[in-house]
Parts: C-alpha cells; sequence; structure tokens
C-alpha cells in the first residue's frame, strides 16, 4: 500500500484545477524514460506504462482525479512492440474520463512498424531477375523480430505504400481464361516473365464481380501460350466450391480480371518490391526523387495496434484518444491461408452450393456460407462511451477502426482514414463465425448489440487499397447508429454499406441512421455498387439528406452497368430513403421486404441539402489531406 501512494504523491505536483474538481496528468515524451515519475518535467517513454499509472490511480480512487486522467503524449514516433491492451480497470466515469491525448495527426504517432535501414545498391546477380531491372535494384536485411524473419505484405518509402512486385502495371490487369471448379485450378495466359522455377511466395489477385480473392500459387504448369495454375488450401477448395462470387466467364464483357505478384521476375518498375524470405532480404527499385540512404522505409509488424476489450458485465466505459495518429498496421491471413472474401471483406471460411437448396430463414436459398473478420489496427469490444477525436488512421494493411460488439454510446468523430487496406471503420456484429452468413442475428442479450454509436465528420480517402471489396464505413447488425457528415471518397466499392443477413425477418437492427453524408468518387474497380447500399429488415432507419456522385467506370466490371446511386439489396425493409442528391436516378431495390419509403431522391433534390452534405465547418481542416483521383481515371456522370 505504501509503495502505491507514492505513486499518487509523485503525480500530485501534476494536477491541475478543473472548475470545482482536479484531473489528473500523466506525460509521455519520445525522450522520456518508464522510470520516470510521469510529470511534465520527468516524462514516461511510454503510452503503456503511462496507462499503468493511470489504472494504478483508478485502483487507489484517490480524490485528486475525480476530474479525469489525461495522459498528455508529445508530439514523435512511438512504435510499439505489442497491442496497447485498455482493460475494464482502465474505465473513467462520466465526471473523470481517461483520455489519452496527442499533439494532433501526423505528430504524435502510434506505430505498429518498424524502420529498414541499411540499403545499398545490388552489385551481384539475383537469380530470376529480369534483364531490365539489373543495375536498378537496392537490397537491405529484412527485419528480425527476435530470432525469427518478420512476415510482412506492406513497404511504404517516406509514408508512400511501395507496389508488392506484379506481372503487370497498376491499372493494367490480364483476364483468365477459365477456371476448372473440379481441380480447382485456372488457366491464364502464360508470360515472359512467368517463371515456373521461381514461384515461392507468388499470388494470385482475381477480381469477381463484388469481391477480390488473393491465392497462394502451389505450382504454375506452362503449356505454351498458356498456364495451369493451382493452389494451397483451404483457398483453392473455398474459391471452387463457392458460388458467389465466382470467377467471371463472359464472352461478352470479358473474363475475371487477375494479376500475378509477389516473385522475383516481376520486380523490374520504380516503386516496386519484393521479399526474399529465404535470404531474407527486401530488394526494391527506387522512385524518380528517392534516395534510399535517407529516406525512411517502414513494414509493419503488428497487426493490431490499440486492443481495448471488457466484458459483458465488466466493460470499458469513459475512454477516449483525442489528437492521436495510428500508423503502419499488418494483416498476414492472405499470406498464411489466402482471402476468399463474401462481401464487404468478412472472409469465408467455409462456403459450397446445396444440391438440395432451402434454409430455416429462406426456402430458396441454394447456397451456405460462413465468414471471419479481418484483423482491425484498432479493435473494441464490450465498451461504452468510447471516443476517438480528431484521430489519423493510416498506412494500415486492414481495418482501420473496428467496434466489434458490446458497444454503446460511442462516437467517432473529426477523424482521418487515409491509405487504409480494407474498411475504414466497422461497426457491429456481423455473423460469429459459427454462425451461417443468411441466418438472422438477434441475441437474447441485447447488449451484444452495438447500440447509438456514431460516427460523424470524418475524412475517409483511399480505403479498400488491398481488399478492393471493403467499404468506406460498415455496418452490420446495429441499432440505433449515427452516421453522419463524413465524407466517403477514392474507394474501391461501396461507400456506406450497412446491415447483414440478407433476410426479411426483424432481427437486431432498428432505428439507424444515414444523414448528410458526402460520397464520391466511389466504386473505382468492384460493381454490384452503390454509394449507400442495405441489407436486411431495419425498422425505424432513416436514409436521408446525402450526396452521392461521381461513380468510376470500373475498367473490369463484370457487369458495367450495374452500379448506382443508391441500393437496397435482400430483405431490405421498414427504411426510409428520402432527399437524397444524386445526379440521376439510378437505384436498385432487389428483392426487398415490406414497408420501405422512397421519396424525393435524384437531381432534383434542394440545393441547399445538396451544399450542407459532407464536413461540418469545425471539421474541414481535414481537407488538407485530400487528393482526389490523382490518376485521373473516368467517370460515371449519369445513366447511360
Amino acid at each position: 500500500m505504501k509503495r502505491c501512494r507514492i505513486v499518487v504523491l509523485m503525480l500530485l505536483s501534476n494536477f491541475i484545477l478543473t472548475g470545482s474538481v482536479f484531473a489528473a496528468e500523466i506525460w509521455v515524451s519520445p525522450k522520456g524514460s518508464d522510470k520516470n515519475s510521469g510529470t511534465q518535467q520527468q516524462p514516461l517513454a511510454t503510452v503503456a506504462m503511462a496507462l499503468r499509472k493511470a489504472r494504478e490511480l483508478r485502483r487507489l480512487n484517490d480524490e485528486p482525479i475525480k476530474g479525469g486522467i489525461y495522459i498528455k503524449v508529445l508530439a514523435g514516433v512511438y512504435q510499439l512492440a505489442e497491442p496497447l491492451f485498455v482493460r475494464p480497470e482502465d474505465s473513467g466515469t462520466a465526471d473523470s474520463p481517461t483520455i489519452i491525448e496527442g499533439e494532433g495527426i501526423g505528430k504524435t504517432v502510434l506505430s505498429g512498424g518498424v524502420t529498414v535501414t541499411g540499403w545499398r545498391k545490388v552489385n551481384t546477380v539475383i537469380p530470376g531477375l529480369p534483364a531490365e531491372a539489373k543495375g536498378k535494384v537496392w537490397e537491405a536485411d529484412a527485419p528480425m523480430i527476435g530470432d525469427e524473419p518478420l512476415q510482412f505484405r506492406q513497404l511504404w518509402v517516406n509514408n508512400v505504400k511501395a507496389i508488392r512486385a506484379r506481372d503487370t502495371d497498376a491499372p493494367v490487369m490480364n483476364r483468365i481464361l477459365s477456371w476448372d471448379h473440379k481441380t480447382e485450378t485456372c488457366i491464364i495466359p502464360s508470360a515472359a516473365s512467368l517463371d515456373a522455377s521461381h514461384i515461392s511466395g507468388m499470388e494470385m489477385f482475381i477480381h469477381q464481380w463484388w469481391a477480390i480473392a488473393i491465392l497462394r500459387v502451389k505450382a504454375v504448369k506452362v503449356m505454351g501460350d498458356s498456364a495451369r495454375l493451382s493452389f494451397y488450401q483451404p483457398e483453392s477448395r473455398i474459391q471452387s466450391e463457392h458460388p458467389w462470387p465466382a470467377p467471371w466467364i463472359s464472352k461478352k464483357t470479358g473474363n475475371s480480371a487477375f494479376y500475378l505478384s509477389n516473385a522475383i521476375g516481376f520486380l523490374n518498375h520504380p516503386g516496386e518490391w519484393y521479399h526474399d524470405r529465404v535470404a531474407n532480404k527486401i530488394y526494391y527499385i527506387p522512385r524518380k526523387g528517392e534516395d534510399l540512404q535517407t529516406a525512411i522505409v517502414a513494414v509493419p509488424e503488428l497487426e493490431t495496434l490499440v486492443k481495448m476489450e471488457g466484458t459483458l458485465d465488466r466493460p470499458v466505459n469513459y475512454f477516449g484518444f483525442k489528437n492521436i495518429s495510428f500508423e503502419h498496421s499488418s494483416w498476414l491471413r492472405p499470406s498464411k491461408e489466402g482471402l476468399v472474401p463474401h462481401q464487404a471483406g468478412m472472409y469465408m471460411l467455409d462456403a459450397y452450393k446445396l444440391k438440395v437448396p432451402g434454409t430455416p430463414d429462406k426456402k430458396g436459398l441454394e447456397n451456405q456460407a460462413w465468414v471471419g473478420r479481418p484483423k482491425a489496427a484498432v479493435e473494441v469490444a464490450y465498451a461504452s462511451h468510447i471516443a476517438f477525436d480528431g484521430c489519423g488512421f493510416e498506412h494500415m494493411a486492414s481495418t482501420g477502426l473496428d467496434f466489434k460488439r458490446g458497444m454503446h454510446n460511442d462516437v467517432v468523430k473529426g477523424c482521418l482514414f487515409k491509405d487504409i487496406g480494407g474498411t475504414a471503420v466497422l461497426d457491429g456484429i456481423y455473423s460469429d463465425e459459427a454462425q451461417e452468413v443468411h441466418l438472422p442475428y438477434n441475441p437474447t442479450d441485447k447488449r451484444e448489440i452495438c447500440t447509438n454509436d456514431t460516427i460523424a465528420n470524418n475524412l475517409i480517402i483511399d480505403a479498400t487499397n488491398e481488399d478492393w471489396g471493403c467499404v468506406g464505413i460498415g455496418a452490420g447488425y446495429v441499432k440505433g447508429i449515427s452516421i453522419t457528415h463524413n465524407e466517403v471518397c477514392d474507394v474501391n466499392y461501396t461507400g456506406i454499406s450497412m446491415g447483414w443477413g440478407w433476410t426479411k425477418t426483424i432481427n437486431a437492427m432498428s432505428d439507424n441512421r444515414i444523414m448528410a453524408n458526402k460520397i464520391h468518387h466511389y466504386a473505382r474497380n468492384m460493381y454490384d455498387v452503390a454509394g449507400i447500399y442495405t441489407l436486411s429488415a431495419q425498422p425505424g432507419s432513416v436514409i436521408s439528406n446525402n450526396y452521392v456522385d461521381s461513380i468510376y467506370k470500373a475498367p473490369y466490371a463484370h457487369d458495367p452497368q450495374h452500379w448506382f446511386y443508391l441500393y437496397t439489396d435482400e430483405g431490405s425493409s421498414y427504411i426510409t430513403l428520402k432527399n437524397n442528391w444524386c445526379p440521376a436516378d439510378k437505384f436498385l431495390k432487389n428483392a426487398n421486404g415490406p414497408g420501405n419509403v422512397w421519396e424525393n431522391n435524384g437531381p432534383q433534390v434542394d440545393v441547399v441539402i445538396k451544399n450542407a452534405a459532407g464536413l461540418e465547418v469545425p471539421y474541414r481542416y481535414l481537407f488538407q489531406y485530400r487528393s482526389i483521383n490523382r490518376d485521373n481515371r473516368p467517370i460515371n456522370h449519369k445513366t447511360e
């Protein structure tokens, strides 16, 4: 007890008066030490140690902390060796929250990355390297974590994502010739760069309808001007058995597009890199203007940077992050088990077509699927009154921020989500791994349902840049969610997706709001899409006063006309859609249930509503981070 009281006494000099109550400050600095007291004069070195000290203050329930605990994190990059874990014991109260506060986006950074140094120009022979790349390649030793080589799928040079070596230059892709579901193999055109003797780590990225798949190549059999690819399990079986979405074969619009990546034979253009895991070396061809002797090169180590998790009976309460950046997260499932997504980034664990159609909820259903949820840089579950205010989420391999389940009265506002591999923000349960995706979710314990969360005034740009079938903002089985005044742009699929289950049956969802958002420059690569998309029954829900415009002409869409501004998909019921501005009446109502109301949507909507959508004035400082359609890709402006 005496030692704990010493901790409190050491911090007393750092309490500040807030009204009639006191609040505690704990300081963290890149120049600090975790042996320090945590005052402004003697700051700590890590947020984890500051959180521990805050936890002790909570445990002792000392009088001076009744105004809250503020962990002040000075500008700098804090490289995390493990996720920051926020527990129920770290909870605050309505009058005494715990806030981790930095100095702004890009200034105070919690990073899951590792810096790669020691770059030198290659002057030896690299087996398999294309002739045109010789003399242009630089190399560095890849990081080791303990005694193990680090596995990673991303590399950033001065925070610009480099390209994993691929057989075609983006955005160009080739077309498959056929898919053999029985042998689980694919026939593709052969090319000079396809060296069957150097395929270790090679992957196939394939475009199929509203989702992609990433398949680890097991073998390549060259057959003249074509080649047969086979793949590792489990993705080989799932890819060939599941019916939706499947490889597209069409004489009219072309077969599914694909590219191959992660082979030394593909390393031939500036900005491309390859990790030789046997030699544990990274090879990279610098872009114009890059000096690898001075550049900051990073690869991700951690899949999750922050994990906040309570329980149903002991949630984390009244905790927040303010003006903190989260950067450089990893996601390794595609490298370890392949990736075959079902929809909105939820990947299939098992899926197949039924010989005899019919399930308890849908008599005509002909397929089954069970899905997993991708990792997120920041994961939160079983918590309430959690806030992310003015934070940055950048350079992430998968989901940015995920409110997974059991979340109540939480707020995400004024945040930047940029360079996100998957979905920027997820909220709510989709399907548990043990529940088939078409079965409606409606738990007995309603505390499981994410309820009354607010996602407002955030800028989401360049999300979904690795898993193209992810979305800007994704909400599953949610109740009372408010998605308002966000701007979503430069995403590969849907802007805002709400709902799950493909069912008209009443479930956990109700009373949701999608209002006054600005969604534009979406569907860069995937169709069967909309600016705003819904699934299943959602009584009392309203979609209104949104701005939806500028959908890309996706170059490899399975159906070039199958794009929409608003899209109520299977089972969507009891939803009101009104006063949404878009340049044409291009909407889809597919297999909807009862009770939907459509009122005054399209180009006739009042210009006042149109102009009020998107970020409100106090949050327009986020515009400085916005860079739209840098490649000048063509846009659909109206129904053709």
